[in-house]
């Protein structure tokens, strides 16, 4: 006689549930094609026409099985009878159901759960809510976070129509701003940039077969924004929202100071790590060190390269953070005091023309000390030209070594800050720079720490953090 089966009483459980389930949905399928067959008093005779109808009437059966579903896993939730209070501990006992419909991507879902209340406290709670996790407000997270993915690539108004038209939820602009802010409120550098673990897995990308550390650039630089005072808000008689009144503010241009790491592969790079904020450079110097401070920069399993322009400040906190990085002043903005030079002394002509090759020539190879020289026993034919030449001597003094471009090349070292520049053009100036946006300083910031969290793939751990009530 065979051994009998032996079925966990656990599987019978869940099986018996699994139909119970599957009956609910079967049940909200029906009620939906009952819906569907009012929509079609005849039989559609085009593609166009069947995908209009099952798109305009899709949420409500994603969110009938939404319902559905929610309701059978927390059922326990659903018939819970006492809650203690967060407050005295005391228990509560459950009153009567509060209905409420919520806003999701897959459509409006209504929860019916109990309400408990503490006279004690005079504190009331849903723990069903809690449990589901669902959030405060109509609108859920998923949306919120849609919609500000939508609202840091365009400007609001075209963000929340376009939103509208995708998802079938109706958002305002003002509703999208107040979301966007209220999501990046408070974002600090560690908040959107990636793991050590993830930096890790792109630089060994990276070095795979090769014989040589890989190169990871750190790129630093500002880029204006247009802003106007925090003195522009107010409120406009007779109205209740807070608008900026044009004719009493005068705008204004604020330099967004950021920095960028990257990883060199060949022909392309490999992003790592962007902030950008409007900040002065101190501040700009704390973000950097709080990166430094947590680890994320593999010093020991890469080539560290500075690059950037002639600007004091940003070479002050180089000097003290990455004492041992590679140093690199960017070439064209070498080349630019040299071609200022040319044109004074020498006007538009060919001899101009000839002596900016030749001494950019010296400079590449190393020869910064003669180029000085030159320059000191140069005849200045004017003014402009005087003023020229002792401007271009002190910058190229000031950076001599951080010009030995040859070494740099053979080292596979960038020459140009192009990866700086393109992460300016693409965090800040797309977004911001838009016709007739001027900027609040702490919006501009919140825009500004959004954009660098999806350019540094983090974005959804922004929302994370926001999940968690951080």
């Amino acid at each position: 006689m065979g051994c009998a089966e032996i079925i966990a009483l656990s599987e019978v459980r869940a099986s018996n549930q699994w139909e119970v389930l599957r009956h609910q949905l079967h049940e909200c399928f029906d009620q939906w094609l009952d819906t569907l067959e009012q929509q079609w008093p005849e039989p559609p005779s085009t593609l166009p026409e069947v995908t209009a109808t099952v798109w305009n009437i899709r949420q409500q059966l994603t969110g009938s099985i939404t319902e559905t579903i929610v309701a059978h896993v927390h059922h326990s939730e659903h018939a819970r009878q006492q809650a203690p209070c967060t407050r005295c501990a005391g228990v509560l006992r459950a009153r009567a159901f509060v209905g409420r419909t919520v806003d999701t991507l897959v459509g409006p879902v209504q929860l019916e759960r109990p309400y408990f209340y503490c006279h004690s406290c005079h504190l009331g709670r849903y723990p069903f809510d809690e449990a589901v996790g669902v959030r405060e407000g109509r609108m859920q997270r998923d949306v919120q976070q849609a919609a500000a993915e939508l609202a840091i690539e365009l400007p609001y108004e075209p963000a929340a129509t376009l939103f509208g038209r995708l998802s079938g939820l109706s958002v305002s602009s003002e509703r999208l701003h107040t979301v966007t802010n209220q999501v990046a409120k408070g974002l600090t550098v560690l908040e959107v940039a990636p793991s050590r673990e993830e930096i890790d897995r792109r630089v060994a990308q990276v070095a795979a077969g090769r014989f040589r550390r890989p190169v990871l650039v750190l790129g630093i630089d500002g880029a204006y924004v247009p802003s106007r005072p925090a003195s522009a808000r107010g409120r406009r008689p007779g109205q209740a929202r807070q608008r900026a009144r044009r004719a009493r503010w005068h705008h204004e241009w604020r330099e967004a100071k950021g920095f960028r790491f990257y990883l060199l592969d060949g022909d392309r790079i490999v992003h790592v790590l962007s902030w950008h904020q409007v900040a002065t450079d101190e501040e700009l110097g704390e973000a950097l060190q709080q990166v430094k401070d947590a680890g994320l920069i593999p010093e020991e399993t890469v080539r560290l390269c500075v690059i950037g322009d002639g600007a004091e400040w940003l070479w002050k906190h180089v000097q003290i953070l990455f004492p041992q990085a590679r140093q690199v002043l960017d070439y064209y903005h070498c080349a630019e005091y040299l071609h200022k030079v040319a044109k004074a002394q020498y006007g538009q002509t060919v001899q101009a023309l000839e002596w900016v090759e030749a001494t950019l020539t010296r400079v590449y190879l190393g020869k910064a000390g003669q180029v000085l020289g030159g320059l000191r026993r140069m005849q200045p034919t004017s003014d402009e030209a005087r003023k020229a030449i002792d401007n271009c001597w002190i910058h190229l003094h000031e950076h001599r070594g951080r010009t030995t471009y040859r070494t740099f090349r053979r080292g596979g070292y960038p020459l140009g800050s192009g990866g700086m520049e393109s992460a300016n053009k693409f965090i800040c100036h797309v977004r911001l720079k838009r016709s007739g946006a001027w900027w609040y300083e702490e919006n501009s910031n919140q825009m500004l720490a959004l954009r660098c969290a999806k350019y540094n793939g983090t974005f959804n751990q922004v929302f994370t953090r926001d999940r968690q009530g951080k």
